[in-house]
C-alpha cells in the first residue's frame, strides 16, 4: 500500500444473539477499537408479512366484511335464495383451498355461462378499439390455452398455470375483499387473489363487487405480460412490513395504475391515442369507452351505475406515482383523474423507483425457486399478527 494510504474494508457479519446477551456486548466492545464505524442492525418490529408462499394461507381467508353484500338488500341477489346458495358453496371452495394444492375446478351452470357470455359480447369490440396491445395479445393466446370464450367461463387452474408459465404469476382462489396489506402481500410472491363468483344473472352488466368477469377479464391477461407481472410485484415486495400510511400510499397507486391506468399507444400515423390497461376499466364497458373514448361537453356515461348522469371529461395526468399515491378516488363512480404512462415498462421503472424511495423498514428480495422472501436485516413481525400464525 503506497505511504500515507489504506485499504478500506467492510465486513458483514450475520448472526444469533442480541446486543443485551453478556457475551454479544463483549463482543462488542473489542470489536468497536478496531473499527472505524461499528453498525448493529438489531431486530426492528414490523407489521407481520408473508416470508413463504405457504403462509399466504394465513391471511387468504382474513376477508373484510365477507358477505356483507349480499346482506345488504340493494344488492341484485339478495332476495334469490338460489345465488345466495351458490355463493356460500363458492366461498367454503375458496376458504378450504391451500397454497400447494391445484384450484379446484367450478362447474359453471348455464345461468352463470349466460351472465359471462352478456359481458363478453359488450365488451369485445371496445378492448379491440380501447385496449393496449399487451392485453390484446395475452387474450388472444389465453383463447388457445386457457378456454376463453364468450360460452365458457375458464377455469382457474388453466389460467394459473398459463401464467406461470409466461411470467411466473399465480392464481389463489379469496372467498372476497381483502385489506390493502394482506392483497398487495400476495403480489410480492407474484400471487393474485381471485374471486370465483359471478354477478347475479337480473343485472349481467352491473356489480356491486369484484367477480371473475372483472378478475379473469379485467386483471388476468394482463398478468401475462412481463413488464405488467413486474411492475404488480414491486408494488407487492413494498408493501412487505411496510407503514400504513406506506401500505395507503401503495394502495393508491394501485388503484390509479392496476385498475385504472392508462397508456400510450402511436397509430400509424404516429398520433398517440390512450389504450387501457387497468382492469378496472378493461371489464367496464361504460368507462372503458369514457376514459379512452373521444369527449364532449355533452358526452353521457353509458355506465352499469343507477342512474347513468352526464359527466363531463375525465382529467388525465402523466404516470406519476408520487402523485397517484396522494389522489383521491371515488369508487361508486367513475374516475374523474387518469393518470397515463408511456408504456408498461416506463410504469414499472417509475413505480421502481418510488418504491425504493419510500422509508422501507427493510428491502427485500423474492427467491422465485423457494417461494420464499429474503430481506436485508432482522426483524420481528409483531404487528397484525394472523389468528391462526
Amino acid at each position: 500500500t503506497p505511504t500515507g494510504q489504506r485499504k478500506v474494508f467492510d465486513f458483514f457479519v450475520d448472526m444469533e444473539g442480541s446486543p443485551s446477551d453478556e457475551n454479544v456486548s463483549r463482543l462488542l466492545a473489542d470489536l468497536r477499537p478496531m473499527t472505524d464505524r461499528l453498525l448493529v442492525l438489531d431486530e426492528k418490529q414490523v407489521h407481520w408479512f408473508p416470508r413463504h408462499i405457504s403462509e399466504l394461507d394465513l391471511i387468504a381467508n382474513r376477508t373484510l366484511d365477507a358477505g356483507v353484500d349480499l346482506i345488504a338488500d340493494d344488492h341484485p341477489g339478495f332476495q334469490d335464495a338460489v345465488y345466495r346458495k351458490r355463493r356460500a358453496y363458492l366461498t367454503e371452495t375458496a376458504l378450504n383451498h391451500q397454497w400447494n394444492k391445484p384450484i379446484p375446478r367450478i362447474d359453471y351452470t348455464p345461468d352463470e355461462i349466460s351472465v359471462w357470455g352478456a359481458v363478453w359480447d359488450r365488451m369485445e369490440d371496445l378492448w379491440e378499439k380501447y385496449a393496449c396491445k399487451e392485453y390484446l395479445l395475452a387474450l388472444s393466446l389465453m383463447k388457445q390455452h386457457c378456454g376463453y370464450q364468450r360460452d365458457n367461463i375458464p377455469q382457474q387452474e388453466d389460467i394459473s398455470q398459463f401464467l406461470f408459465r409466461r411470467t411466473g404469476f399465480k392464481m389463489r382462489p379469496v372467498a372476497g375483499l381483502l385489506s390493502s396489506r394482506d392483497f398487495l402481500n400476495g403480489l410480492a410472491f407474484r400471487v393474485f387473489f381471485s374471486t370465483q363468483y359471478i354477478r347475479h344473472s337480473s343485472r349481467p352488466l352491473y356489480t356491486p363487487e369484484p367477480d371473475i368477469c372483472h378478475e379473469l377479464l379485467g386483471h388476468a391477461p394482463m398478468l401475462a405480460d412481463r413488464s405488467f407481472a413486474d411492475f404488480s410485484q414491486e408494488i407487492g415486495l413494498a408493501s412487505l412490513g411496510a407503514s400504513d400510511d406506506d401500505i395507503d400510499r401503495l394502495a393508491h397507486c394501485y388503484w390509479h395504475s392496476v385498475e385504472f391506468g392508462l397508456c400510450k399507444e402511436y397509430d400509424s400515423s404516429g398520433t398517440p391515442k390512450h389504450k387501457a390497461y387497468g382492469a378496472g376499466l378493461l371489464s367496464s364497458f361504460g368507462e372503458l369507452e369514457y376514459a379512452c373514448g373521444p369527449h364532449s361537453d355533452e358526452q353521457e356515461k353509458q355506465g352499469e351505475g343507477e342512474d347513468d348522469p352526464k359527466q363531463s371529461p375525465p382529467e388525465t395526468k402523466p404516470w406519476d406515482p408520487d402523485l397517484a399515491s396522494r389522489q383521491a378516488f371515488p369508487i361508486t363512480t367513475y374516475q374523474p383523474v387518469y393518470f397515463l404512462a408511456e408504456s408498461l415498462d416506463d410504469a414499472k421503472q417509475r413505480m421502481r423507483l418510488f418504491c425504493e424511495a419510500l422509508p422501507r423498514p427493510f428491502f427485500a428480495l423474492h427467491n422465485a425457486q423457494t417461494d420464499s422472501v429474503h430481506i436485508d436485516r432482522p426483524v420481528v413481525r409483531t404487528k397484525g399478527v394472523p389468528d391462526n400464525a
